[in-house]
């Protein structure tokens, strides 16, 4: 049976010898200082790691201990690091905790200790570790994407069976919801998906410019027209287009990528050569199209082009348990990006993300929590370090009051539907009578 990987950072080679026997039941793996350690610790990657502060080449102090702490945090922020310090260093040992090392352990070593507090980080190593395999099941049901509630995961599924067909897409969501990632999705899931995906922003490209980047333009066509263009709609030919804040094209523009949707061709600008093109169109807006239809904005007849199949994504407030699947996701990739010693969020944030609205979507949760990640001063986020509200009560509701909440609810509801006649809302709740009248009385509601 493979024993598994501790790593013991000690210079002495007394202590070293008594590590070894006292972890004789796992593989030890020994390093004298900081650079040793380093180097063993990514080639071994050991869940729990054992380090005395006074290290070389400054063994009377631990500034070399506490940096090595930090490095190895930083290098491996799922190992448990238990630090070894002498008897008068009580001051230092919390200090290195509150760094984010594990436990700490006083010198003379007592094995018996030694070995709990191994056993208990292990433990701790590996339940964290199923915790985040747990959430990993079915974080990205489509590439990018990362969801687990039941509103995104049905977006999900609606994009899967319309991928593989040729019909026009239409997405619709607040910004920031993920419509490029999911226009992406659709396109990666065709049998277009060997061909190119272009993007373009109709916001974000000045109208007299627009024409030109979308069909292309012929030497000639205008000053600074030095040679013939292909636009983005030619440039993806075979594959798929994806037209992003479909609801800011000009008007001028609509009738002229219409009759593109009808024919299949297009002119440059300039031209007169139809050049015909097979290409996928996905669209996306986060503006009521009807509403700019009524108001003449929008074009009646491209509409029903563009949207043979919508696709209407929920806003991340109304996607319950996403926002702190996504923090979580986003913490770890920066953490990564910016060599951080960061390693979690604290409960009073996890309750302020799963609280806070969030009116920029996803967009506005990345920002916040790369910003954590940079600003916080120590190893666990909290609440003030995403610029949140510390909520007044950490947690969550348990499953009982959820429950009994659900129940006091459909209980009122089916009171005020039915006039207040028990026979109705026995019937309506599908209960007895007696269980309906237990409930009024349990809470405490005016029949």
């Amino acid at each position: 049976m493979n024993k598994t990987h501790i790593l013991v950072v000690e210079d002495d080679p007394g202590l070293q010898k008594q590590f070894k026997w006292s972890l004789e039941d796992y593989e030890v793996h020994v390093a004298g200082d900081r650079a040793g350690a380093l180097e063993l610790l990514q080639r071994v990657r050991p869940p729990v790691v054992t380090l005395d502060l006074g290290l070389p080449p400054d063994p009377a102090n631990a500034s070399e201990g506490l940096q090595t702490l930090s490095d190895v945090l930083r290098l491996a922020p799922a190992t448990k690091v238990i630090v070894i310090t002498g008897n008068d260093d009580r001051e230092v040992a919390v200090r290195a905790v509150g760094q984010g090392a594990f436990d700490f352990n006083e010198k003379p070593l007592d094995p018996d200790m030694l070995r709990l507090i191994v056993a208990r980080a292990l433990r701790m190593h590996e339940l964290e570790s199923e915790n985040r395999r747990l959430m990993d099941v079915g974080r990205e049901p489509l590439a990018g994407i990362i969801a687990a509630s039941p509103q995104m995961l049905e977006v999900c599924r609606r994009i899967e069976r319309i991928a593989p067909t040729q019909a026009t897409v239409m997405l619709l969501g607040e910004s920031g919801t993920g419509k490029e990632l999911l226009a992406r999705a659709t396109h990666e899931l065709s049998p277009r998906k060997d061909k190119r995906f272009v993007a373009i922003n109709c916001a974000a490209i000045p109208e007299n410019l627009l024409e030109s980047e979308l069909f292309g333009y012929e030497r000639g066509a205008f000053t600074g027209a030095v040679k013939q263009t292909k636009g983005r709609i030619e440039h993806a030919d075979g594959g798929t287009l994806f037209l992003d804040e479909m609801g800011d094209l000009p008007l001028s523009l609509q009738a002229k990528l219409l009759r593109f949707l009808q024919e299949r061709t297009i002119e440059r600008v300039g031209g007169r050569e139809e050049i015909p093109v097979d290409v996928r169109i996905v669209c996306a807006t986060h503006k009521n199209l009807k509403a700019l239809i009524a108001e003449q904005q929008f074009r009646e007849d491209l509409y029903y082009r563009i949207s043979e199949v919508s696709v209407q994504i929920p806003p991340l407030r109304e996607r319950p348990g996403d926002s702190i699947l996504i923090a979580r996701v986003i913490l770890n990739k920066q953490r990564e990006i910016q060599k951080s010693s960061v390693r979690d969020f604290s409960p009073g944030a996890l309750t302020a993300i799963d609280l806070h609205e969030w009116p920029g979507n996803v967009r506005e949760l990345e920002n916040r929590v790369k910003r954590a990640v940079i600003m916080a001063e120590s190893p666990t986020i909290e609440p003030y370090d995403l610029e949140l509200e510390t909520p007044a009560t950490i947690g969550f509701k348990t499953l009982r009051e959820i429950r009994e909440s659900a129940e006091a609810h459909a209980i009122q509801h089916a009171l005020a539907v039915t006039g207040g006649q028990i026979g109705k809302v026995a019937d309506m709740l599908g209960v007895s009578r007696p269980t309906v009248y237990h409930l009024i009385k349990k809470y405490d509601i005016n029949a």
